[in-house]
């Protein structure tokens, strides 16, 4: 009758709250006591409740007794099926007496009700972090303990969180269910879509406290402030390596491993890196999505961009540690290194002459192989290489963008300054063994040499 009635006479000593009945009140005190009498005999969880302890027995038998008949969605139990719904309905018959937000369950409304309250009643016993739910502290705890209890199927992959283990099985089946409505990009989580849309707007609310640059996300903020603080907590076991983000270290191991667990679906090249992936797709597509604002050229990915715009920069952020020579390339400063140790690693399979760069040994090939691949588009030149042809170019153009600074007389070439430069400062690097006479220009020392050899009489 007490339904009908409302009236509750049984008081909690503790807090006040009034209950209908005895057994109400009992259940209700056990809150305040903390008493846990139900005990899974699988694995060892108490709970206040016989009927919670029975719900728990599905986490381990796998039983859901309980389906939505909307959409074939089944729970193991009857509460979560009745929140679920809701989804459905559209109904939230709980509402925050703060801010008039209205929630689907009791337990959304607890969560949110802690918002306007500050409090965080369950704490890390390790650290000290406090959190609002029990739930987030058993998460929390796992970056201590290093427990990852949920793992990947396919690929065994150890995750802390269930809901991880729902993200990454998206790498696997290719599944990207947000897409951007300006440009169609999709995308495997929502938080990337956000973090994207601001490429559009332009926004960015995340601002560096130590030098002022805005970030699009609080992970490039916190990328960003290693710069600052040059941290950097995670060590490769193999060479020492160390590395700001854990992510970094992951993609660095495979240097070691050669593990290229990212795979092209046309053409079967494999990657180790997942984006790297995305970028070489759009050789077989031929998208172009990056644009320079300076000259209009477009490029396959925002490395590419950011590498091209140094050339209208002039910004040159590697430099050599042997000689101070700054590059525009970090990938240029390797190369260079080599001109300081003498290491050649790339070496000819036909004449087994060695070289310093990849490039320069796929230029040299092309003297067993007779390819010129690339062609002049004014008078239909081919040639053995892109540098190549950009020499060539300037045969039609008139351009001489290397100018000298003492005297400003400007050549075509590079290494036609270089050989100039020496007029000024008198330098003769390239000396005869025979005699010791010494040249500013190599070409002037093998002209000399034919001298001592006699080359030059017996031509005559």
């Amino acid at each position: 009758m007490r339904t009908h009635t409302g009236e509750k006479p049984y008081c909690c000593q503790t807090c006040g709250k009034a209950f209908k009945s005895t057994t109400e009140l009992n259940r209700h005190i056990k809150i305040h006591t903390g008493e846990k009498p139900f005990t899974c005999k699988t694995c060892g969880k108490a709970f206040r409740l016989r009927m919670h302890i029975a719900v728990h027995m599905r986490t381990h038998t796998g039983e859901k007794p309980f389906t939505c008949e909307t959409c074939g969605k089944i729970f193991n139990a009857n509460n979560t099926l009745t929140v679920h719904m809701r989804t459905h309905t559209g109904e939230k018959p709980y509402c925050c007496q703060t801010c008039g937000k209205d929630f689907k369950s009791t337990t959304e409304l607890n969560r949110h009700t802690k918002v306007h309250t500050g409090e965080k009643p369950f704490t890390c016993e390790t650290c000290g972090k406090a959190f609002r739910e029990t739930n987030n502290l058993i998460r929390h705890r796992r970056t201590h303990t290093g427990e990852k209890p949920f793992t990947c199927k396919i690929c065994g992959k150890g995750f802390r969180q269930h809901g991880h283990v729902a993200v990454h099985m998206r790498i696997h089946t290719g599944e990207k269910p947000f897409t951007c409505k300006t440009c169609g990009k999709a995308f495997r989580l929502r938080t990337h879509i956000a973090v994207h849309m601001r490429t559009h707007t332009g926004k960015k609310p995340y601002c560096c406290q130590t030098c002022g640059k805005d970030f699009r996300s609080t992970t490039e903020l916190n990328r960003h402030i290693g710069v600052h603080t040059g941290e950097k907590p995670f060590t490769c076991k193999t060479c020492g390596k160390a590395f700001r983000e854990t992510s970094a270290l992951i993609r660095h191991r495979r240097t070691h491993t050669g593990e290229k667990p990212f795979t092209c679906k046309i053409c079967g090249k494999g990657f180790s890196q997942h984006g790297h992936v995305a970028v070489h797709m759009r050789i077989h597509t031929g998208e172009k999505p990056y644009s320079c604002q300076t000259c209009g050229k477009d490029f396959k990915s925002s490395v590419e961009l950011n590498r091209h715009m140094r050339t209208h920069t002039g910004e040159k952020p590697f430099t050599c540690k042997t000689c101070g020579k700054a590059f525009s390339r970090r990938t240029h400063v390797a190369d260079h290194m080599r001109i300081h140790t003498g290491e050649k690693p790339f070496t000819c399979k036909t004449c087994g002459k060695a070289f310093g760069r990849h490039a320069n040994l796929a230029d040299h090939i092309r003297i067993h192989t007779g390819g010129k691949p690339f062609t002049c588009k004014t008078c239909g030149k081919a040639l053995k290489s892109h540098k190549e042809l950009n020499r060539h170019m300037r045969v039609h153009t008139g351009e001489k963008p290397f100018t000298c600074k003492i005297c400003g007389k400007a050549f075509k070439q590079t290494s036609n300054l270089t050989c100039h430069r020496r007029t000024h400062t008198g330098e003769k690097p390239f000396t005869c063994k025979t005699c010791g006479k010494a040249f500013g220009r190599r070409a002037h020392l093998a002209v000399h040499m034919r001298i001592h050899t006699g080359e030059n009489r017996a031509g005559q």
